[in-house]
């Protein structure tokens, strides 16, 4: 059963560049693909209209049932409860706590205080941050402030989780620390996209491997066939 099938789909820029190109691609539930490429290839583009921070220019994209392609902008909440977004850069609150981090993403819904908190509790053992829940985003390691936005990417427990280079910023041995998380979270069902530039771990991982450039994929390495390619 694919949870991500985009057919036909462009994107062109307003300034005339375009980004991505008659591109389709199906991802089936449960699946965890690595999306790599050289820079301008069309990776954050790609990423980015999943989940509908940039609409395509033409074609489709149907993410858990939702064409978000045609989707109005007073009901792109649809898409985002389906979807939990890792970044780069973590983006969190740097005067909350690990625990009030996590807990946000579900205050927005206006849960019950004590169901939020099995959920942050739950997803924080999972992440192996229980015993720094009450510690602030300054007190913590560069990989440690990352599970904690992977924390609160799945908290609400999304059936897609979309990471865009949530290694860039740690060194080898932590960015494998999150791979192995990223890694028992899809054990567990959730569908994981990854953009990276970092092929070691691609390697490493032996997942399916979606390979762009110029705004098209080039080649689509089944699980445990990607070599590493110059990129």
């Amino acid at each position: 059963m694919n949870v991500i099938k985009m057919s036909h789909v462009k994107k062109i820029y307003k300034n005339g560049v375009t980004a991505i190109y008659d591109l389709d691609l199906n991802i089936a539930k449960g699946d965890f693909v690595f999306v790599i490429g050289p820079t301008g290839c069309g990776k954050s583009t790609l990423i980015k209209m999943l989940y509908r921070e940039e609409r395509p220019t033409s074609g489709s994209i149907n993410v858990g049932g939702v064409d978000v392609a045609k989707l109005k902008n007073r009901k792109v909440y649809m898409i985002r409860r389906k979807i939990g977004v890792v970044f780069q850069d973590f983006k969190l609150l740097p005067k909350s706590t690990v625990y009030e981090n996590v807990a946000f993403a579900l205050e927005v819904y206006g849960l019950p205080k004590d169901e939020i908190y099995n959920k942050v509790i739950k997803v924080l053992e999972l992440v192996g941050l229980k015993h720094k829940a009450k510690n602030y985003p300054t007190e913590l390691s560069g990989g440690e402030q990352q599970r904690v936005a992977i924390a609160r990417a799945i908290v609400n427990g999304p059936k897609i989780l979309i990471c865009d280079e949530p290694t860039g910023n740690l060194d080898e041995n932590t960015s494998m620390e999150i791979m192995e998380v990223l890694d028992a979270i899809n054990k567990l069902g959730t569908t994981i996209i990854m953009v990276t530039h970092d092929t070691d771990i691609v390697n490493r991982m032996k997942k399916r491997v979606i390979l762009l450039n110029s705004g098209r994929i080039v080649k689509d390495y089944k699980e445990g066939t990607y070599k590493h390619e110059s990129i």
